[in-house]
């Protein structure tokens, strides 16, 4: 078997669909490539089908525009039994210049399921890097304040 992929980037240019009413391309579509780039990092780590279970702090921090060229990059910074955090960051740039800023940085948490949707085992990542040591310490920090958000929230379902 051959190891897990732990990173992938997704490559595309932002196409004219994707613009908002302000001529810049919308947060939906900003969304639904972090959810997809977070899909492939996740099945190409697990070997598995994953769903997602968390998307969280979004950060938009600069708009894209029409015929940009768009990378997500994706990559897995902790795991669970059956889950995996995945640190997103989009970039993009004018494809002539190339000259990259970034836009958009945020963790989604995928979780491996089988066909009928039961969490399923998944290979356990270890750090190994300063980096890595450091995503994995920020990962962990983050689960304990998403279980206070968490709490907070329950007035709103309740």
């Amino acid at each position: 078997m051959n190891s897990p992929q732990r990173d992938i980037t997704l490559r595309f240019l932002a196409e004219p669909q994707d613009v908002n009413f302000g001529g810049k391309v919308h947060g939906g579509a900003v969304m639904k490539w972090i959810d997809l780039a977070a899909y492939a990092c996740a099945a190409g780590w697990s070997g598995r089908y994953c769903v997602t279970a968390y998307a969280g702090g979004i950060r938009f921090v600069a708009p894209i525009h029409v015929g940009s060229l768009v990378e997500v990059e994706a990559k897995v910074i902790y795991t669970g039994k059956s889950s995996m955090h995945i640190a997103l960051e989009v970039n993009a740039c004018d494809p002539k210049s190339l000259n990259r800023r970034l836009t958009t940085h945020c963790i989604v948490i995928m979780v491996a399921v089988d066909q009928n949707g039961q969490s399923e085992r998944i290979p356990q990542w270890v750090p190994e890097s300063d980096a890595d040591l450091k995503q994995h310490a920020s990962a962990v920090k983050l689960m304990d304040m998403r279980k206070q958000i968490g709490e907070e929230m329950q007035i709103f379902v309740e």
